[in-house]
């Protein structure tokens, strides 16, 4: 070693400071693999600026997104049994539970908030796909009743995005159940004159696309998520046939009519507004009496 190694290079360093790179400066697009700066994909909505991918968000992400101004006020969900059938496989399910509630500060693969969008008052319930894979048990059903019984209690349209795997292995029947209940939190809505809008988000699959997930008045999917009950491998092996190019996709759904419209992120807001304007027309202001 020379002298600029062991004594000039330590001492501009020492007098420059050493300056670490954050890890999460850069990310790279699952999809078309180039590098994005982290702020620049934060202003886009987790969209990647060359190929358009959209990247799965968190909740919190999706209501700040949603939301005028991303003002809105969370409701606190029932609580439900924490293991109702003692499940276990390589890990007690309360180990799951709490590991997936430590990670993502949530009580569950679910929240419901209200607030204004486009100056309408809204109740929006978001599914959390980073809670367990966004995977349907008891809990996700009482939020869903719960957000139904809030948005007549407002008298406000009710806006669901859906991120799942499906129903949760580890509450068996339970969360089986979810499905008809999810069905009667939707005809609560609906028996009040009250808008129901679906949002799938990629991946919505299984029983939640079996059953609140396509019974929307409106129905939207953000662009190439992932939407269906089975996965395309087990479909090929069921029908011994090559799948389409792009099955299960947003764009095919629209194309074959399963979905009303597949918007891109940026413009989801302006569209649930302009939606819930026209589902829920003014009143117009009575006519003021002529004079005589």
């Amino acid at each position: 070693m020379s002298w600029l190694t062991e004594y000039v290079r330590p001492k501009i360093r020492t007098l420059l400071g050493r300056r670490d790179v954050p890890e999460n400066l850069w990310i790279k697009c699952p999809a078309c693999e180039q590098m994005l700066f982290h702020t620049e994909l934060e202003k886009n909505l987790l969209v990647c600026s060359a190929c358009g991918h959209h990247m799965r968000p968190s909740v919190a992400q999706r209501l700040a997104w949603t939301f005028d101004d991303g003002a809105f006020t969370r409701i606190e969900l029932p609580k439900v049994p924490a293991d109702p059938l003692r499940f276990r496989d390589s890990k007690r399910y309360t180990d799951r539970l709490k590991e997936a509630r430590d990670k993502t500060h949530m009580e569950d693969a679910i929240a419901v908030a209200n607030g204004m969008i486009g100056g309408h008052r809204a109740v929006v319930a978001a599914m959390a796909f980073e809670f367990m894979a966004g995977t349907m048990g008891a809990a996700v059903g009482e939020g869903l009743v719960a957000a139904a019984r809030l948005a007549v209690l407002q008298d406000a349209p009710l806006i669901v995005f859906t991120a799942s795997g499906g129903a949760r292995m580890q509450e068996g029947a339970v969360s089986l159940m979810q499905m008809p209940r999810s069905v009667i939190a939707t005809s609560l809505v609906k028996e009040a004159g009250l808008p129901y809008i679906t949002v799938l988000t990629d991946p919505t699959t299984g029983g939640v696309t079996a059953s609140f997930a396509m019974l929307g008045d409106v129905q939207i999917a953000e662009p190439g998520a992932l939407i269906g009950f089975a996965g395309p491998r087990v479909i090929e092996q069921t029908v011994r046939e090559k799948l389409p190019e792009g099955f299960q996709r947003a764009e095919y759904l629209l194309q074959h009519g399963i979905l009303d419209m597949v918007v891109k992120r940026g413009e989801m807001r302006a569209t649930l507004a302009r939606l819930i304007g026209l589902l829920r027309p003014e009143k117009a202001a009575p006519p003021e009496p002529v004079a005589a």
